[in-house]
């Protein structure tokens, strides 16, 4: 990202310019670079997106374990990779919020040098002045929603992660079932079979 020339370099380069034609010509210029970031983003998610998800079978395949195992690990996966476009997201926010900060402050020292160059255009640096504040307190109240945002993401996933200990304990429980009816089925098997040799014996 090319570096942004405050308003006293560019009256260096365009003197014949004012005050307000310069504001105009870095606006259009921050829109332009904008325009291309947003661009490069979308081209990122598109990729992102043309990637499918592994199914059931797949997860059974690739780590020999039965559909019912597979559930969790595929909920699991799911979640971890929410987190992470949630997260990117998150991290995208904070660094518009950091580049609105930075470009507040250099405002703030622009103006300063504004106020002792061009006395007679301290209304318009004011009227700047004041704009400035608003798009600061934006940020604020953009980077408090973001933290909420986040805590409700920790919290989802803790639930997440709770239910998949239960399913898990549920699995156990009927895979133990399993093995008692199994048991049971060999057992009842073997009596019948001893039933029907003792009644060929005795000649029925």
């Amino acid at each position: 990202m090319k570096k942004e020339k405050t308003l006293h370099e560019l009256s260096k380069a365009f003197p014949e310019k004012t005050y307000r034609e310069l504001e105009m010509y870095r606006a259009e210029d921050r829109q332009q670079e904008a325009g291309i970031c947003i661009m490069g983003e979308m081209r990122k998610d598109r990729e992102g997106e043309e990637q499918d998800n592994p199914t059931l079978w797949d997860i059974a395949k690739e780590l020999k374990v039965t559909y019912a195992d597979a559930v969790p690990i595929q909920e699991d996966r799911r979640l971890k990779k929410e987190a992470k476009i949630e997260a990117a997201k998150i991290k995208k926010d904070v660094t518009d919020i950091d580049r609105l900060k930075k470009r507040a402050e250099e405002a703030e020292g622009e103006l300063s040098i504004m106020k002792g160059i061009e006395t007679n255009r301290v209304k318009e640096a004011q009227a700047r002045s004041n704009h400035l504040q608003k798009e600061l307190d934006r940020v604020k109240k953009e980077n408090n929603d973001l933290f909420n945002r986040v805590a409700d993401a920790l919290e989802i996933n803790e639930s997440h992660q709770k239910l998949n200990g239960k399913l898990q304990e549920r699995l156990t429980e009927l895979e133990q079932e399993n093995i008692e009816v199994h048991a049971d089925n060999i057992k009842l098997a073997r009596q019948v079979e001893d039933r029907l040799n003792q009644l060929r014996k005795a000649g029925l």
